[in-house]
């Protein structure tokens, strides 16, 4: 199990209620997983997530399984919600 670091970004930020945590998790899929049940039933945290792209190590993680993405110890997810802008 690895102790990897989530940031999240605009609207992922305000519904984790900070911009970073530690989190032990083995896959992408794991660390999501742990921060979601974290929260009470109600955090908009899960949709958020839902609607994010991510980096892992400054490597975007596009299409792939998120249980396919194995962490390193020290890893660094970046949480990114869709941006609106114009």
């Amino acid at each position: 199990m690895a102790r990897v670091t989530i940031r999240y970004w605009a609207a992922a930020k305000d519904a984790a209620g900070l911009p970073e945590e530690p989190v032990d998790a083995v896959t992408l899929r794991d660390a999501l997983n742990t921060v979601v049940a974290s929260r009470k039933p109600d955090s908009r945290l899960a949709d958020v997530i839902a609607r994010s792209s991510f980096l892992v190590n400054a490597d975007p993680v596009g299409r792939a399984a998120k249980e396919s993405i194995v962490l390193d110890d020290g890893a660094v997810i970046e949480v990114l919600p869709p941006f609106a802008g114009g």
